[in-house]
């Protein structure tokens, strides 16, 4: 018997890669997760390049899901509470651009959604400086940053979960 799955794709970047990815792998409907960059200028980056500040990448996770199990707003409300969204270009004692807040919609209907829940949240009084820019290339991270802390055994440092939606 032959499943038809369709899957979705998603790209956020919330501070260090290593803390978004241990809450998004524990996401029912999250089918795989792997860390990168987008949002820069230069191709196929590498950490040492991305960390000196000079190629304009963020940390990214890019995210393929079930649409059937786990909803893209679902990954975005997660994605707004695992981390300071009122944070520039930092999280917790991670600073750098490269570790600002960002959500690379991939259509419409994500920037949508993105922008929705912005507003929902300044609504609230919660600071956002959450960029919500197109989707450009996701650049696959070194192997070693890969499922870092399913790994090490270790917990994300910056990464807290709070409730921030009803």
């Amino acid at each position: 018997m032959t499943t038809n799955r369709r899957t979705e794709r998603a790209l956020f970047a919330s501070g260090c890669f290593w803390g978004t990815d241990f809450h998004f792998m524990q996401q029912d409907g999250v089918l795989s997760t792997r860390v990168g960059y987008s949002g820069g200028r230069v191709p196929d980056p590498s950490y040492r390049e991305v960390c000196g500040g000079r190629t304009g990448h963020a940390e990214t996770l890019e995210v393929v899901f079930d649409p059937e199990r786990v909803t893209y707003e679902e990954l975005a409300k997660l994605f707004f509470e695992t981390h300071d969204p009122g944070q520039q270009d930092r999280q917790g004692p991670d600073v750098g651009t490269q570790y600002r807040s960002a959500i690379f919609y991939l259509d419409d209907a994500q920037r949508e959604t993105a922008e929705k829940l912005i507003a929902l949240l300044r609504e609230t009084g919660t600071e956002v400086v959450t960029e919500v820019t197109p989707a450009g290339p996701f650049w696959e991270a070194e192997e070693y940053h890969q499922k870092y802390y399913a790994r090490t055994g270790g917990l994300p440092y910056c990464h807290v979960y709070t409730k921030r939606f009803p």
